[in-house]
Formats: C-alpha cells, sequence, structure tokens
C-alpha cells in the first residue's frame, strides 16, 4: 500500500539460490558471520546478479554487545548470543558457515570478535571489529541482534547507545 514500499530484506541469506534471488528482485541480502571463503563469493554474486557494485544491497548480520570492559561484554555474550547460538542455531546448521573450508576448525568466541563475526565489548573493540568487516566488505545495511531478555534491560539500553552515538558515527 505504501508507495514507495519500504526495502525489503531478507535475513540470514547464505545461499547462491537466495543471494540470486534477492538480487534479481531487488530485495537487500543480510548475510550471517560467515568464513570469508563462504561470504565473498556471495557478495560477488549478488553484485553480478543486481548490477550494482559489490556490497550495495547488502547487510550484515551481527550479535551486538557494548559494556564498559570487554571481560563484562564476553560475558553478556555468553548468556546471550552463545547461548542462543549453541541451543538454536547450531542444530539447524548455521555455524557451518563460520568453519574454515581449509582446516575445518571454528573461530574461538576472541578470534569470532577479532574478525568482526560479533561486535562485542568495548566501544574500541566494537568499532575495530566493525572495521574489520567494512575493509573485507563495505555494506549499505547492519542488523543487530541484542537478545532482548537475555541481556538486562539497563544493559541493552547502554549497548543500543553506544552503539548509535559511539561507534556508528564513525561509519556514517
Amino acid at each position: 500500500m505504501q508507495k514507495p514500499y519500504p526495502p525489503v530484506f531478507l535475513p540470514f541469506a547464505s545461499s547462491p539460490n537466495s543471494i540470486r534471488w534477492a538480487a534479481q528482485e531487488g530485495v537487500t541480502a543480510i548475510l550471517p558471520p560467515m568464513h570469508e571463503a563462504y561470504a565473498s563469493p556471495l557478495f560477488d554474486l549478488y553484485a553480478e546478479v543486481s548490477g550494482k557494485p559489490r556490497g550495495h544491497g547488502t547487510g550484515l548480520l551481527r550479535d551486538v554487545i557494548i559494556a564498559d570492559t570487554d571481560d563484562e561484554a564476553m560475558a553478556l555474550w555468553e548468556d546471550s548470543g552463545r547461548f542462543s547460538g549453541r541451543a538454536w542455531f547450531e542444530p539447524f546448521g548455521f555455524r557451518r558457515g563460520l568453519m574454515d573450508p581449509v582446516t575445518k576448525k571454528f573461530a574461538t568466541a576472541q578470534e569470532s570478535i577479532d574478525l568482526g563475526y560479533a561486535l562485542v565489548g568495548t566501544v574500541d573493540t566494537v568499532t575495530r571489529a566493525l572495521e574489520a568487516n567494512m575493509k573485507r566488505q563495505p555494506v549499505d545495511w547492519l542488523f543487530c541482534y541484542t537478545y532482548n531478555e537475555l541481556v538486562p534491560h539497563g544493559k541493552l539500553m547502554k549497548s543500543t547507545e553506544a552503539l548509535w552515538t559511539k561507534v556508528l558515527p564513525k561509519f556514517m
């Protein structure tokens, strides 16, 4: 009914078929955390099919927890995103996209943060993690997992405010 209609997003876009469909239909593909060996060809495919520059029309889905210390953020992530991931997403195979295709190993929690698979830590740590993502692949959108109820409300609000006022302005 709304004209123009709001953007349409395809979260968890992680297969060539889903990326191709999104690119053909003008839908923004939101890629979950994935090893670069899997993500890079998908960004290339979207660009090829859509005719847009690489990264345009795409976004990233990331856990986001910003706290006063890296240890506090890691503890909150352990009780929220990592807990939820193990209990819900891993049984559906979502973690397979993070496996290194050569070594068959997964990044540790700290490596996941360093690589930007999760935006967890202080403002500085999260900024570096987002920079790591944007150096590999600039995108138009960032979808943030924040785990309502699994992260105490006050800490969640503080995290969201820090993302909006201290991290994202560095990328705008």
